[in-house]
């Protein structure tokens, strides 16, 4: 008898001990252990070191960026090289040139995007408002920093901020810029972290200046009452919401409205767009008001075009004879990026930690930062002073005997006993007499020395009053106070962006959509046509293909909504005006292409919801029946698609729209009958409820007709009648057939 293979003998030996010690390396590892290990540092990393700004208002890339900019003497300089700068930055910031040289892009005068840009450029930066305009390689601009940037760089040589080492551990680096101002409420700033984000929008450079000083003078305010609002480059017109503002300034989250401005030139009849939100671009704009036109809904506008220049940015709308230029406005903010809402969320990192703060928290912060940075100088000035009195002081012992300081460094013989000597004719520490010992030759004479004691009271004063400065926290809040009013009285600015009080009256938000009857058609394949009574009476006949016919006809007005319900528990919402009006004579829009519905899905019934009164009723193939109120459909927001619109356990066999209660007769596919009262199901508010069991049929049975009892040939009723539910029904009689007309 053969001996039965072992299967695992058939497979090949491995004794290849690469493969073996590969096989021994791998281990088993918890998905929680693989996420610290491997993703927390750098989940970490993003967030502290990359996306999120700190207090003085500057991500990492823009601090290492101006610093070294600030080292190449460019505060004071000449304009030199992108392409220098960006090499030089590369000490700091191992990213790559791409991103530095973005990063100086963004922060430069010609692109636009700050209201105090810190880099003065010359050359193609691009701009914030376009994303075709590309900027010019580093090699062919150059640049230099701004002189708002003194206000960033004042205090760096005076130990006001902390210096780190950079990532070789070959140059130091300020762990944070010691500005003057609330930079971080006044450049705008945005960056996406790991599970978090920020979004800083800019506020007008004078208006933060006084909301500080206002802050530091009483810090339970009303900061509203000063800081009016964010203030963007790119101009434009805030439509002021109270309430919304309030909630941005308390909780650092929400969002403002923002529109274009414009001007109408009678002459052209044209209309100019001069400035655009900031969070849009002239080619998103044009882009989208191309599409109205195509979609015929823009019929005042016979051109839109790009006319920017050197002169800055323009946007030219050719109107038609006979249009309004502030009612197509109207539709062009309702329907175009030239109205947007900018989002706001004031992540900063503060102590190391990400917080999502308000204007007032922010004001605190930075208000307990620039006093930490103002104390530090202080104490920087009086720790100079205080050596230079020390200094003095030994110089004052000399005076007394000049001629025996003399004789005490020409008797020496060995230089290095000159310290020593020195120290001990005359009772001085080794720093005085270093001091001593390095006057000139020249500056010994009882002129000099006099003069360099004299200094010794008016030092003392000045020591006296920093140690009091550093002491009274009244006195520091003074001087930051000093220090805003400086920099507002410098570099202020008249707001850009406008605000809009009483734009409420001016517009209600609803579309003008002209109202009159019409009736609307539905084939089994998806066409729908919409047709008024006038072109009715001139052919009723509807044109159909030759596989297709009518579904459902509906007597309406065309500023009517419409819901579409499709094989795939889908309803798609439209409004009737969103429609052309159409001839019997055409096969009319085919929903799915028009809808831009799901491949394979069709459209199973058509509702007009009208006031979102009353229930739908579902019923399903396999005998059950949902009853669902027409309002759990109703949305507050403009979606065009709801999902799980009704149950996917069985087939829907029909779908109604019930305004009242009715009899309803169901007919199955094995000849039987029912009569129910849909009064027997309660409603519900869930779209995707399964039912309840109306009619009970055989296995592999189905529900295949649903009508009202009006529009049934039954003669008898009662023999199909029934007063609960789940029934059989009965056999439909002879004389109670007749035409079944599915619904």
């Amino acid at each position: 008898m053969q001996k039965k293979k072992n299967p695992d003998e058939s497979r090949p030996r491995v004794n290849n001990p690469n493969v073996m010690g590969l096989k021994a390396a791998v281990q088993e590892q918890a998905i929680t252990d693989t996420l610290e290990t491997n993703f927390m540092p750098y989940a970490m990393s993003v967030i502290l070191s990359r996306a999120i700004p700190e207090i003085d208002g500057f991500k990492p890339s823009h601090r290492k960026l101006l610093y070294t900019m600030y080292k190449m003497g460019l505060l004071t300089g000449a304009r030199t090289k992108s392409a220098n700068i960006v090499g030089q930055t590369m000490r700091l910031n191992p990213h790559g040139d791409g991103p530095i040289y973005d990063t100086m892009v963004r922060l430069s005068k010609g692109y636009g995007a700050l209201l105090h840009p810190f880099v003065d450029s010359k050359g193609n930066f691009g701009k914030v408002y376009s994303r075709d305009m590309a900027y010019a390689a580093s090699r062919y601009t150059e640049a230099k920093l701004s002189p708002i940037c003194q206000e960033l760089f004042r205090d760096l040589d005076q130990d006001a901020v902390d210096f780190v080492d950079n990532y070789d551990n070959s140059m130091k680096e300020p762990a944070l810029l010691p500005t003057t101002y609330p930079n971080i409420l006044v450049s705008a700033n945005q960056g996406i972290a790991v599970g978090m984000a920020s979004q800083l929008c800019g506020f007008n450079l004078a208006e933060v200046c006084d909301a500080t000083v206002a802050y530091l003078k009483n810090p339970e305010g009303d900061l509203s009452a000063i800081l009016l609002g964010p203030d963007f480059p790119t101009g434009g017109e805030i439509l002021y919401d109270r309430a919304a503002l309030e909630e941005v300034y308390r909780t650092g989250r929400g969002s403002i409205r923002v529109r274009g401005r414009y001007r109408y030139v009678r002459e052209e009849n044209l209309i100019e767009i001069y400035e655009i939100p900031y969070t849009t671009t002239t080619e998103a704009i044009i882009d989208k008001v191309a599409e109205l036109i195509k979609a015929g809904k823009l019929k005042e506008v016979s051109d839109m075009r790009d006319e920017t220049d050197l002169s800055g940015l323009k946007l030219a709308v050719d109107l038609k004879r006979g249009a309004d230029p502030d009612k197509l406005m109207a539709k062009l903010f309702r329907s175009t990026p030239l109205q947007d809402a900018v989002s706001c969320n004031f992540n900063v990192l503060v102590g190391g930690s990400p917080r999502v703060m308000g204007v007032r928290e922010l004001l605190e912060e930075w208000c307990a930062w620039r006093t930490g940075c103002v104390r530090r100088r202080v104490y920087f000035a009086l720790h100079k002073k205080k050596d230079k009195l020390h200094l003095l002081k030994g110089l004052k012992r000399i005076l007394l005997d000049i001629d025996k300081a003399i004789s005490i460094i020409r008797e020496t013989e060995e230089e290095a006993e000159v310290i020593p000597n020195l120290m001990i004719g005359f009772g001085i520490d080794q720093v005085q007499a270093e001091y001593v010992a390095e006057i000139r030759l020249r500056n010994i004479n009882k002129e000099y020395i006099l003069k360099r004691v004299q200094e010794e009271k008016t030092l003392r004063d000045e020591i006296d009053d920093l140690e009091d400065l550093a002491a009274k926290p009244q006195r520091i809040k003074k001087v930051i106070i000093g220090e805003l009013e400086a920099v507002k009285a410098k570099y202020a600015q008249p707001r850009r962006t406008a605000i809009v009080f009483d734009h409420e009256t001016e517009d209600n938000g609803e579309e003008e959509i002209p109202d009159y009857p019409v009736t609307v058609f539905l084939s089994r394949g998806g066409y729908f046509k919409k047709i008024t009574p006038q072109s009715l009476r001139v052919a009723d006949t509807q044109k159909y293909k030759e596989d297709d016919g009518p579904l459902q006809t509906l007597e309406t007005t065309n500023r009517a909504e419409v819901m579409f319900f499709t094989s795939r528990q889908q309803v798609y919402k439209c409004r009737l005006a969103d429609f052309d009006d159409s001839k019997a004579s055409v096969l009319g829009d085919y929903l799915p292409s028009k809808l831009a519905m799901e491949a394979e899905e069709s459209v199973e019934a058509m509702v007009l919801p009208g006031d979102y009164g009353g229930a739908l009723l579902f019923l399903f193939e396999n005998g059950k029946a949902a009853r669902v109120e027409l309002s759990a459909y109703a949305t507050t927001s403009n979606r065009r698609r709801l999902t799980g619109a009704y149950s996917d356990k069985s087939p829907l066999a029909a779908l109604l729209h019930l305004r009242e209660d009715a009899e309803l007769v169901l007919s199955a596919d094995d000849g039987r009958t029912l009569i129910f009262n849909t009064a027997l199901l309660s409603p519900k508010t869930t779209r995707t409820t399964q039912g309840v069991q109306v009619m009970a049929l055989k296995p592999k049975r189905r529900l295949t007709e649903v009508r009202t009892l009006a529009e049934s040939a039954i003669t008898n009723p009662a023999r199909y009648r029934c007063r609960a539910i789940p029934a059989a029904g009965a056999p439909l009689k002879e004389e109670d057939g007749g035409q079944m007309r599915l619904m």
